[in-house]
């Protein structure tokens, strides 16, 4: 399913791997597609959520912290409520699993803000 341009900028795929099967589940895990420059717009989840780069390089930065750059292999936390953004390095394909818990409303489990400019998007990873 291609993600929504009011919560992302560029070309974004989702496909849902694992969703609550029962009313006592909350677990979600997407494989999250991102084409070159791709990227969210900042958001926070209500439970945090975890991120594992499969394919390519991410690029990520938690709201007032430092860009980084993920590689393939590797996983990153957001905790709870922390507003951050993630997506493509500008010349490469990137793919990662996204998982995340709902919360008691599953309309609540994320919050969107407002895009990601340009110009925070190509400040250089440190």
């Amino acid at each position: 399913m291609k993600n929504p341009p009011e919560q992302f900028t560029g070309d974004v795929w989702f496909d849902v791997i694992a969703s609550p099967q029962h009313e006592d589940q909350r677990m979600v895990v997407g494989l999250v597609r991102f084409a070159p420059g791709a990227r969210t717009a900042w958001h926070s989840h209500a439970k945090g959520q975890t991120l594992h780069v499969t394919h390519g390089i991410a690029r990520m930065q938690a709201r007032g912290g430092d860009i980084i750059d993920v590689q393939p292999g590797q996983t990153v936390y957001t905790p709870p409520g922390e507003e951050h953004w993630h997506g493509a390095t500008p010349d490469d394909f990137m793919e990662h699993l996204a998982m995340f818990e709902n919360s008691d409303n599953p309309n609540a489990t994320t919050t969107w803000g407002q895009h990601v400019t340009d110009e925070e998007y190509n400040t250089s990873p440190d």
